[in-house]
């Protein structure tokens, strides 16, 4: 049994603004839940789940409290189109002081579609980039459907939100910008450690970052489509480089 006033703060949760105010997301899902508990079990403040889960999850840590809800109950709270069997309410991860070290720093400009920010940032853990750098338009990382599209790697990556121009600027290693008229990654060699630079669905990489120094890498195109999707475009140029 929840009260109303639980369900009205974590139903709040959906607003960045609230977010941002209390320090706290949402996660919903077994897969997502799993994955928080194996990786930063600290970071969980609170599990909501049917009484199905609870007993299959019997060995949780005793500081996570855990609230039996049912079915209708967790359909009220979720900020899915569908409910699933467990929500926890989780805080926001300390994020460490940025630094580009070893291997590629992925830096995202004005990203705004949830589902594919959280496919990137799914698709740079698989290929073990670490580290994410964001335009202050970029959609927020703890969105609902940002959280539930990265499955669980949000957990590992660390992702920072700053004003890219002055950043990009102070940089000494190798930058790269997904471009439709750049040289063919696929005769690139693979650096030991830089930057690649994903822009907005429909407008780029923005001209104000794209210095001399940038070097604008492309995808050769075979058939006829227009354009690639940002994070699939990601998964190629991070398979090639990284």
């Amino acid at each position: 049994m929840i009260t109303k006033s639980v369900v009205k703060d974590i139903q709040s949760l959906a607003d960045k603004k609230y977010r941002d105010h209390t320090g706290l997301f949402v996660s919903e899902g077994p897969k997502l839940v799993q994955e928080l508990l194996r990786d930063c079990p600290q970071a969980i403040k609170h599990i909501y789940a049917v009484e199905s889960w609870i007993h299959q999850h019997r060995n949780i840590d005793s500081s996570i409290q855990v609230t039996a809800v049912t079915p209708q109950e967790l359909e009220r709270i979720s900020q899915l189109t569908s409910s699933h069997e467990v929500l926890a309410v989780v805080s926001k991860f300390t994020v460490r002081p940025l630094q580009v070290e070893q291997g590629l720093t992925l830096v995202c400009c004005g990203i705004q579609d949830p589902g594919n920010f959280g496919t990137i940032l799914r698709t740079a853990d698989w290929f073990g980039v670490q580290q994410l750098v964001c335009s202050p338009d970029t959609v927020d990382v703890y969105n609902p459907k940002v959280v539930q599209a990265t499955m669980g790697s949000i957990a590992r990556l660390q992702i920072h939100y700053l004003d890219l121009k002055p950043w990009i600027l102070h940089q000494q290693v190798p930058i790269y910008a997904a471009m439709l008229n750049g040289k063919s990654v696929y005769e690139l060699k693979r650096p030991q450690q830089g930057i690649l630079l994903i822009g907005n669905e429909a407008k780029g990489v923005p001209e104000s970052l794209l210095t001399k120094n940038v070097i604008g890498v492309t995808i050769p195109k075979i058939g006829e489509a227009e354009s690639l999707n940002a994070a699939v475009a990601t998964g190629i140029l991070l398979s090639w480089l990284s």
